[in-house]
């Protein structure tokens, strides 16, 4: 199988011809040393701007294709007051890749949009620094992406993203949840805060708090403490795949958890899920307190420190904590399945 080239950018299309030739082969410049960190086997070089080629290989007998797309929604908004733009893009490659993982795909390959109202090659290299950074976390190549300069469209200094990631996964391996029945155990993995989810609420809980952003905040400040990025979870649980069966996954997103984990479960069962069964970050706390936000609510709208649920046996409930510890995963048993009584929502946070 052809290798990649080292000296050889693979597909990335990041120089519009709405953006100025100069600025964009400055910008194309110098993002060719982190795509380059990101390749992988399957990919293959020399490709051009236009597009990019990926070969699934021989290992899987029947591979079944999972995409995923999103963003970073407003949180971008706190980058900017900032001006902090070294781990948005690792939000960015979090959002998609961690929704392929949830039914079992390995993702393969990452793109990116990039818009903006006049490039700013230094801010859009950082962006895509962490890009790449969350690509290599994520064991997926950075492929290629689109930067677009639209005069009027965005205010000076800022700009938007978007992202799209493929992943692969045995057909026979594809988890769906269909498998999940009463008794079965809820396994919650840490967040490292509030991820991507949650940022208007958010900012209007700052603004009425009259806090400042680069007030002290635990070891760090209230503004790092929010812009935390965003958890990838797709190393540790595709190995944790590999020694438990795994029945349902959840990526705790927009919805929070009381509608991330419904979606997981087959009709008729609910998710009973223990507050005090793991450590909400005092983050969450701070954002209740100052907004005045009721329980359900929280719940409703961020992952209160719960970033990927997992539903297995009870017999493997163990063996599956275990092993999310060894790959230094802070990860507790946070609930169980059962039959959803008449009336009741599909999840409850008791």
């Amino acid at each position: 199988m052809p290798q990649p080239d080292p000296l050889q950018p693979v597909s990335l299309s990041y120089r519009d011809a709405g953006v100025d030739i100069a600025a964009g082969d400055a910008l194309v410049e110098r993002i060719k040393p982190f795509a380059r960190r990101t390749l992988r086997p399957e990919v293959l070089a020399g490709i051009g701007g236009f597009g990019g080629l990926i070969e699934i290989g021989k290992r899987f007998r029947e591979p079944v294709l999972v995409a995923g797309t999103d963003g970073v929604g407003t949180k971008l908004m706190l980058a900017f007051a900032l001006n902090r733009h070294d781990t948005i893009g690792i939000d960015l490659v979090a959002m998609s890749v961690n929704d392929v993982l949830v039914q079992g795909a390995e993702p393969l390959f990452f793109l990116d949009y990039y818009a903006c109202g006049k490039l700013d090659v230094d801010v859009a290299a950082t962006v895509v620094k962490g890009i790449a950074a969350g690509c290599e976390e994520a064991g997926c190549a950075l492929i290629g992406g689109e930067t677009a300069e639209m005069p009027g469209m965005y205010k000076e200094g800022e700009y938007d993203l978007a992202g799209f990631a493929v992943g692969v996964v045995e057909k026979s391996a594809v988890i769906d949840g269909r498998s999940i029945a009463a008794g079965d155990a809820v396994i919650g993995i840490a967040s490292s805060g509030p991820h991507s989810n949650g940022f208007s609420l958010i900012r209007r809980i700052v603004a009425a708090s009259g806090s400042d952003l680069r007030s002290p905040f635990d070891q760090a400040t209230l503004g790092e403490a929010l812009l935390a990025p965003t958890r990838i979870y797709v190393k540790p649980v595709l190995r944790l795949l590999a020694q438990v069966p795994v029945k349902g996954m959840a990526h705790i997103t927009g919805g929070g958890l009381l509608e991330n984990v419904p979606r997981m479960l087959p009709a008729g069962l609910q998710a009973r899920l223990s507050l005090r069964s793991w450590p909400r970050p005092s983050i969450f706390s701070w954002l209740q307190r100052h907004g005045r936000v009721a329980d359900e609510e929280m719940h409703r709208v961020f992952n209160c420190g719960i970033g990927m649920a997992l539903v297995v046996a009870p017999a493997h409930a163990d063996r599956a904590l275990a092993a999310l510890a060894a790959e230094g995963e802070r990860a507790y048993r946070i609930g169980s399945v059962a039959a959803q009584p008449a009336g009741e929502a599909p999840t409850v946070v008791v």
